[in-house]
């Protein structure tokens, strides 16, 4: 099977560096990890300090290894962090993040990289976050006895590490030191094809929007163009989500005003956004000095705010649910907003739950997302009701990062 594994990889490298010279992530991905022996080395060579590595695949993936990353730091803080990612679209976003030491693009998992890697940083303990599982990594660490933690984990028995097929797969599983899961079903699951080292923990994420909860900075724009009205914010939408909301905004519901923070910035969608919304659009980084009450319409076109735009919104829609999966619903429902989002959410064990407490509501159609969205809005006790269940789900299922940085403490101790 390794036969295959190491093709898939290497196919995967071929297909990338063919796409690159038409695709700007394809690129980034290339050239991220171009010399990355000497770049690294030049690094470390002077490094006498323990290190702890953290690895996301993207940018949801660092939302949820934040928390233990930052109370970690605190708890050891004679370790140097190193913090990887896999795709571009977290360590563009990510690079300049102060509280890492080295922030680096994980090389392709082969054996002879994944041996060099190890053997330049010297971790004393590795993080991998969700669904990061790499066997030539994995491998090199369990051979240099350097303990390896997996968290924020959730299984479906749909993946491929519990087919018949998928004995390899399952295996990295078996040799990871500690799997911290989300639910107790993926706990089960693990037990059932005999890995006795998980835990429910839950998911970080719950510790990382208290925070954000918690220390939530003023954004003046945001609050000028809110004034005196309603908010619905439309965070991490794509194309087919403005098309379910569009007959809602181009209403021109009285005191109601619409936040738009595309999940992707590209001209060309957000032109044809304004093209097509009757309201009166303004674009975040055009609105200095503007009269803001003059705009029904606000689109986030910069990264890295989204987080905070939430907390001044009455209602939220999360996009992607009518693509390949759903984005994070919990930097919303910490601020208690009632969410709305498309159909494909059951991957995800908290929009799961939110839709199961009444906190949030998934539609099929700009019809249904209507019907709904009306429903909560015209019943103020309702709303409430909502919002009050959501910032309790937030709250109730908050501790995973102690979990984690416990157990860290006893492996390291």
């Amino acid at each position: 099977m390794i036969i295959f594994y190491n093709a898939g990889i290497y196919l995967y490298y071929l297909l990338i560096l063919f796409i690159s010279p038409f695709n700007s992530k394809a690129k980034l991905w290339i050239r991220g990890r171009k010399n990355w022996k000497e770049k690294l080395g030049g690094k470390f060579k002077t490094n006498k300090a323990p290190v702890a590595w953290f690895h996301c695949a993207s940018l949801g993936e660092f939302e949820q290894a934040r928390p233990v990353l930052e109370n970690f730091r605190g708890k050891f803080p004679e370790y140097k962090i190193l913090l990887t990612f896999f795709s571009p679209s977290g360590y563009e976003v990510r690079k300049n993040y102060p509280k890492a030491d080295f922030i680096e693009y994980l090389p392709l998992d082969t054996h002879s990289n994944s041996k060099s890697f190890i053997e330049i940083t010297r971790p004393k303990i590795a993080f991998f976050v969700k669904y990061e599982f790499w066997h030539h990594y994995i491998h090199c660490l369990n051979e240099s006895g350097i303990p390896v933690i997996s968290f924020s984990t959730i299984f479906r028995k749909d993946q491929l590490f519990f087919k018949s097929y998928g004995k390899f797969y399952l295996a990295i599983l078996k040799s990871i030191s500690k799997i911290f899961v989300q639910n107790k079903e993926s706990l089960e699951l693990l037990t059932t094809h005999q890995i006795n080292t998980g835990e429910i923990a839950g998911d970080t994420r719950f510790d990382r929007v208290l925070e954000i909860r918690k220390s939530i900075k003023p954004l003046p724009i945001v609050e000028s163009f809110k004034s005196n009205s309603k908010v619905f914010i439309a965070g991490s939408t794509w194309p087919k989500d403005l098309e379910i909301l569009l007959p809602l905004i181009n209403k021109g519901i009285k005191d109601l005003k619409f936040i738009i923070a595309p999940h992707e910035i590209h001209e060309h969608e957000i032109n044809d956004f304004i093209q097509s919304c009757k309201l009166n659009c303004v674009r975040y980084t055009k609105a200095d000095n503007l009269q803001l009450n003059n705009f029904e319409v606000l689109i986030i076109d910069c990264i890295g705010i989204l987080s905070g735009v939430y907390a001044y919104g009455d209602f939220g829609y999360i996009g992607g649910a009518f693509g390949k999966g759903l984005h994070n619903t919990l930097e919303a429902a910490t601020f208690g907003l009632p969410l709305f989002f498309g159909p494909n959410y059951k991957k995800f064990q908290e929009a799961k739950d939110l839709i199961s407490i009444g906190g949030a509501f998934s539609i099929t159609s700009a019809k249904e997302f209507e019907n709904a969205f009306f429903n909560v809005m015209n019943d103020a006790v309702l709303h409430q009701e909502i919002t009050n269940k959501n910032k309790n789900f937030i709250e109730a299922n908050k501790g995973a990062t102690d979990r984690i940085i416990d157990y860290s403490a006893l492996l390291l101790n």
